[in-house]
């Protein structure tokens, strides 16, 4: 009788693609869409993304702008990204929201690097979660001392490669950031 990893490999996948996607919200010097993506408008009576009710491009490197496709949420949207605190400056005008990134300061670069480490520590957590419950299901399958020894091996590899994966995430933004 075999034990199926797959759900602890697919779940450490997750947690890489869940890690990736949280620091794509922790801005770096440079104005990236992604950094509003998790920005909530209200919007005809319901709780949207901004990416849903607009296009967002980048003007320049510091720069965004939201073009609202329904020019009457622009006030929503500018107030919706003031509430968020992203520590960045909004201002409207009659077709959309102009989004300035100021220049990251040091200690500000060292905020957000702490804030990195946080999520990475985070993912951690959840994946050594999942391993602790993959080695007690291993260990109630009923397989064989010597099966049961080798799964475990097998779930700390997996468990190793995935924390390596989630420090390399982490080690790029932090890179960005301190750029």
């Amino acid at each position: 009788m075999t034990y199926d990893l797959s759900t602890l490999k697919k779940s450490g996948a997750e947690k890489a693609e869940w890690l990736g996607n949280e620091l794509q919200g922790i801005r770096t010097g440079r104005a990236t869409p992604a950094l509003l993506d998790a920005v909530s408008v209200e919007v005809y009576g319901s709780r949207m993304k901004i990416p849903q009710v607009a296009s967002i491009t980048v003007e320049d490197a510091r720069t965004l702008y939201v073009n609202p496709w329904d020019k009457e949420q622009v006030k929503s949207i500018e107030k919706a990204i003031t509430i968020a605190d992203l520590g960045i400056s909004v201002g409207s005008d009659a077709n959309g929201v102009r989004v300035s990134f100021p220049e990251l300061t040091t200690e500000r670069r060292g905020q957000l690097t702490k804030l990195v480490r946080a999520k990475l520590e985070e993912a951690r957590i959840a994946v050594k979660g999942v391993r602790t419950k993959t080695l007690a299901d291993i260990e109630k399958s009923g397989v064989s001392e010597n099966e049961e020894s080798r799964l475990k091996a097998e779930v700390q590899k997996i468990v190793d490669e995935t924390n390596k994966k989630l420090e390399e995430v982490a080690e790029k933004k932090e890179k960005d950031l301190l750029s």
